[in-house]
């Protein structure tokens, strides 16, 4: 009869668990040499992109290897090793390369393609845990992500193993960012919905209110009317411009309340009486991050925007600019 397995307290499971996968990235770490340099070099020496595959375990972090180096500058796709076979071989063109990762080298969907990818003239980098492996043997690079052990506690499930092909991979992805001098700019342009995309590419053209949206009156606008523009768009404030449409001050909320405080005779007031003369502005041209800083750094709610010859075109409010997660 086989002895039961001594049941553990779960935090103290969970951090041999860590420990267990740390030591597995300490020992491929300490192992690697030249030869992952000469791996990197050859793969930002393609001219087509990196086809990344594997099964199983191996094959979900094949996805996210090829997904991290698409999106850090290196064009990459997944292919799963059993479709290759059916068809997505199509995909292989002239100046391709190839990423394979399998934890025993042993991988059969992956052996059946090597030889094709070997005629078509494919460089093959292998991820694999045995260096005597098949596919350690006929592949141009060969990465050694052996582990001592799974970190599961029957040492079976893919644990240990799939971290080290996981941080091979973005180490990978690391130097060629590195080697192709991938800037943050560029990594913005891949993920223009991302809060890093858009504090690199926003500009206040894309974020302002205009044309009907935008609250805006004449100087000789009267009280009344400023307040019924500002209640209508709603932003708490009036751009107010001469007859020519050229900013020449505003009025907020706050002005308002100020003004009926003050205890002032209203009646026939116009917007100039009542505007803040000469207020900041800022440019549709103008970073949607610089903008935000200079509205925090004075404590402005509300920024007008003005083109090259002066005349109102929008309005940026800040809370706009907070809920885009600048």
């Amino acid at each position: 009869m086989k002895a039961a397995h001594r049941r553990k307290d779960l935090q103290t499971l969970a951090k041999e668990t860590l420990c267990l996968e740390a030591e597995a990235l300490q020992q491929i770490a300490q192992r690697l040499d030249s030869t992952f340099e000469k791996a990197v070099k050859l793969i930002a020496a393609l001219k087509g992109k990196l086809i990344v595959s594997g099964m199983g375990k191996s094959g979900i972090v094949a996805q996210k290897i090829a997904a991290t180096l698409a999106s850090t500058g290196t064009p990459a796709v997944f292919m799963h090793p059993s479709e290759a076979a059916h068809g997505d071989l199509g995909m292989i063109q002239k100046g391709d390369g190839a990423l394979f990762l399998s934890k025993s080298g042993a991988t059969e969907e992956l052996n059946i393609i090597v030889p094709i990818f070997k005629r078509m003239r494919v460089p093959i980098v292998a991820m694999v845990g045995n260096m005597r492996s098949n596919l350690a043997m006929h592949a141009d690079v060969v990465l050694d992500i052996g582990v001592s052990r799974e970190a599961d506690p029957f040492d079976l499930a893919p644990t240990a193993s799939t971290t080290a092909m996981l941080a091979m991979g973005d180490a990978l992805a690391v130097c060629l960012m590195q080697l192709k001098d991938f800037s943050p700019e560029r990594f913005a342009e891949f993920h223009p919905s991302g809060a890093l995309g858009k504090r690199l590419t926003m500009r206040v053209s894309e974020i302002m209110a205009r044309d009907e949206r935008l609250p805006l009156v004449k100087e000789n606008a009267s009280l009344k009317e400023v307040i019924v523009e500002m209640t209508a768009k709603r932003f708490g404030a009036a751009i107010v411009v001469n007859q020519a449409n050229k900013l020449v001050g505003i009025f907020t909320d706050g002005d308002l309340r100020r003004l009926m405080l003050s205890n002032a005779h209203l009646d026939g007031l116009t917007a100039k009486d009542i505007m803040s003369k000469n207020p900041k502005f800022t440019t549709p041209e103008t970073m949607a991050k610089d903008c935000l800083e200079e509205m925090e750094r004075y404590r402005i709610t509300q920024l007008p925007v003005c083109d090259k010859f002066g005349k109102a075109i929008g309005l940026v409010h800040l809370h706009d600019l907070v809920s885009l997660g600048l």
